[in-house]
């Protein structure tokens, strides 16, 4: 993780510097917000900022806003500065953290504001032969197309593959192709000259160039748009990028992973994806399954989400009931590991007791998950399902004519004997009904007297 600290490099906050680095974290330090800017306009990008209370950081939030740079920002200050972290926070400031630091404290900011998580849980042999599969190609330089319905842990499963590569330790860049608007996506992946376009304030780099030497990941790239993919090919082949308002291209060393929860070959077919580019992305792909299919995975992930919250929460580990295991087991998990996620974190803060209940295993509306149906409805369902099998096992063995027969005759049967009534439900003209009620009197079928009303010219 990269952290770019903001201010005076004394004291207590130097002391905050030497924490983040023994948590892993790569620091940088810029001395006033003007510098900070410069230092990520030049491509050192940084996933979190901590800057000091004492500089302008509504100044700073609003610049980063103006120059299109997404990157959270955390205020650091003495106890003192009540005032001062309230104002940060109003600013836009994610949090605050008082200073002298708490490790513990410094340790949770990094990995919640910053939002980086590196937790690869594997348990269930459909996921551990994806995982070994991506092992083996990790020290490769092939682009990998990794994909697999929303939240069963894509970008976690290329962070994994990027830590194991030969350029572990430069830097990862994710870029969510899907959160960014298509008119900035660009400038985001290409970056921008000074005056290129309105608010291009000054020159950018973005993301292929802070990523140099290391690994890109474009997330969800089936939603970008099909002009932008010619350039992204472009780049992949040539090694070469333009940014948006330059004069030259510009050289990149980067690995380039992506990942899509839509199937690529039938964007392709809609005209929504190129095909050479599927082609340069799809070198090795690694398809992850959804959670339904890895159940050994279900409780692994399960128990490590609630060790994770209980200690995030400050309360006491417990453990997974038996009864609440079930229920996990018997959950079809539509949103996946997210959900999963969602869920334990959940049931960490209900569940009463030492340990976990099944009634604590909630929806997000609060109902029991998993919850039985309604005796009622049950019976009703099963009645219903009865039904349907015995008519169609009495279909079985009969001829298309036999049985529209059968249909005709009853339908004018229940209709008493009304053959305008009886076509309409049947969705044929009267014409057709009554050359067919002709055709079956003459078979020697008992045909139905006409209704009160009708004419009493057929059969």
């Amino acid at each position: 993780m990269r952290l770019l600290i903001v201010g005076t490099l004394g004291g207590q906050l130097a002391v905050a510097s030497r924490m983040a680095m023994d948590r892993g974290a790569s620091v940088v330090h810029a001395d006033s917000v003007e510098t900070a800017l410069k230092t990520l306009r030049s491509g050192r990008g940084a996933d979190l900022i901590m800057i000091d209370v004492a500089l302008n950081i509504g100044d700073l939030i609003r610049r980063l806003e103006q120059e299109l740079i997404h990157v959270p920002v955390v205020a650091c200050g003495t106890t003192t500065n009540a005032r001062a972290a309230v104002e940060a926070i109003r600013a836009g400031a994610k949090e605050y953290i008082p200073l002298p630091p708490d490790p513990e404290l410094i340790a949770a900011v990094l990995a919640a504001v910053a939002e980086e998580s590196r937790d690869l849980i594997v348990r269930d042999d459909a996921m551990a032969r994806v995982l070994r599969l991506a092992d083996q190609v990790a020290a490769s330089e092939a682009s990998i197309l990794i994909t697999g319905e929303s939240g069963t842990g894509k970008e976690v499963l290329a962070r994994h593959v990027h830590r194991k590569s030969n350029r572990a330790d430069k830097p990862f860049i994710a870029v969510n192709c899907a959160a960014i608007p298509e008119q900035l996506l660009e400038s985001e992946l290409f970056g921008h000259e000074k005056g290129a376009f309105t608010g291009a304030i000054a020159r950018r780099i973005g993301k292929f160039e802070e990523a140099d030497g290391g690994t890109l990941l474009l997330d969800e790239i089936s939603e970008m748009d099909l002009r932008l993919q010619a350039k992204l090919l472009r780049a992949i082949q040539e090694r070469l990028i333009d940014r948006v308002g330059g004069a030259r291209p510009v050289p990149v060393n980067i690995r380039i992973l992506a990942t899509s929860n839509r199937t690529l070959a039938d964007e392709v077919r809609k005209g929504t994806f190129r095909e050479d580019l599927l082609y340069r992305l799809n070198v090795v792909n690694l398809k992850i399954p959804p959670l339904r299919e890895r159940p050994a995975d279900v409780i692994a992930l399960a128990e490590h989400f609630a060790e994770k919250y209980a200690k995030v929460n400050g309360l006491k580990p417990k453990a997974i009931g038996a009864e609440a295991r079930r229920q996990l087991m018997r959950a079809r998990w539509p949103g996946n590991v997210r959900e999963l996620e969602n869920c334990m974190h959940r049931a960490v803060l209900v569940a009463a007791g030492d340990e976990i209940g099944p009634d604590a295993i909630l929806t997000p509306d609060g109902e029991l998950m998993g919850a039985p149906e309604r005796p009622d409805l049950d019976r009703t369902v099963a009645r219903a399902a009865e039904t349907a099998e015995a008519v169609t096992r009495a279909l079985v063995g009969r001829t298309v004519a036999d049985v529209e027969r059968d249909l005709i005759l009853s339908t004018l049967d229940h209709c008493f004997g009304n053959r305008t009534h009886a076509a309409n439900i049947l969705g044929i003209s009267i014409r057709t009904m009554r050359n067919k009620l002709k055709e079956y009197a003459e078979e020697g079928h008992a045909v139905p007297p006409p209704g009160q009303g009708e004419a009493r010219d057929v059969a």
